[in-house]
């Protein structure tokens, strides 16, 4: 089969589709409006005029080439299909961002989806245009794709849509959120807590503090799943830490530091020591307790840790004397190990 031959069949076949379609568009005011049949006719009908002209150029075009050369048989077919299907999808893609450009979102994904058959970028149109709802029901439907959907449910402000899809995503923060936008906070809550429980099982304490502190307002159960952390060696410093962060007065801030460090065990002393740096620079009236604690637990580890002597340095950063004393146990330290 020659090109003139491909051509004459390929607009007979177009022109057969393009009446089935048609057919199709019209039975669809059984279940669609009148208007919205309308517009999916006319932008049917401007469609395929594009590829009508398309291929009446290529018909005439190679009707002027076959009187001084043959085209090739086989191969010559699938180059010209090719080239024909590109410019085709090139008429495409053109009218969807004329679409675009006039801010009419739905004609543009009704071309992504019906014409080019992208599913994807008709939903992102559509969410792009501010029309939700129809996005949410392309990415669910057609892309099965939970999280867009559920997110475009979200901006919709569909929230028990949203939430129905986020349950089944098992994102249970998320659920907890949106149960609290909508002032449902007793299953807020009942989400939340299966979150803090999660953190919990997997030894992320300071985790779990963050959804009772800020999730779940309750500081009390923050501060109690924090002290759990210390006292199980479940990531203990940054426990020990955001323990003492979250007690903003002083006075009960120095009481706290000073009653765990009694019930503190010889092995965790180092720790503790690294806590009481972080106390001791933030706030002066700190400072002689966390500097007399960190006295006790140098002096208990300093026989067996000489290199301990260091850390005074940090509970005295502006007395020079010390760290000339620092100095001189160092050098009759290592002056008695050599003899």
């Amino acid at each position: 089969m020659n090109k003139q031959k491909f051509i004459d069949k390929f607009m007979a076949a177009f022109v057969l589709l393009a009446m089935f379609k048609v057919i199709g568009i019209v039975a669809e005011l059984f279940h669609e409006s009148f208007w919205s049949v309308v517009g999916n006719l006319m932008i049917f009908l401007i469609v395929a005029f594009i590829i009508l002209m398309v291929i009446a150029f290529l018909k005439d075009k190679e009707q002027s080439k076959q009187n001084s050369k043959r085209g090739r048989a086989g191969g010559g077919n699938f180059y010209l299909e090719n080239s024909l299907f590109d410019r085709i999808r090139s008429k495409y893609e053109d009218l969807a961002q004329k679409y675009i450009a006039e801010k009419e979102y739905k004609k543009a994904a009704k071309v992504y989806m019906n014409l080019l058959q992208d599913h994807y970028r008709g939903a992102k149109t559509l969410e792009d245009g501010g029309f939700y709802n129809e996005a949410a029901a392309v990415y669910l439907k057609k892309l099965k794709n939970k999280s867009d959907a559920a997110h475009c449910y979200e901006k919709a402000k569909q929230y028990k849509k949203a939430i129905d899809l986020y349950k089944e995503m098992e994102q249970k923060e998320k659920v907890g959120d949106l149960y609290k936008e909508i002032n449902d906070l007793k299953n807020a809550h009942t989400y939340y807590q299966m979150v803090a429980d999660d953190y919990t099982t997997n030894n992320q304490m300071v985790k779990a503090s963050l959804v009772y502190r800020k999730k779940m307002e309750k500081p009390e159960d923050a501060q109690k799943v924090l002290l759990k952390g210390w006292e199980e060696d479940k990531d203990a410093f940054n426990c020990l830490n955001n323990y003492f962060t979250n007690i903003f007065d002083t006075k009960k801030l120095e009481a706290e530091i000073q009653s765990l460090y009694e019930k503190t065990p010889a092995y965790k002393k180092m720790t503790y020591l690294e806590a009481m740096k972080y106390e001791f620079k933030k706030d002066p009236k700190l400072q002689p307790v966390t500097r007399k604690i960190a006295y006790e637990i140098i002096a208990g580890k300093i026989e067996n840790r000489s290199e301990i002597v260091n850390e005074l340095k940090y509970f005295n950063p502006d007395d020079e004397v010390i760290l000339k004393d620092i100095s001189r146990f160092k050098t009759g330290r290592n002056k008695m190990f050599r003899n």
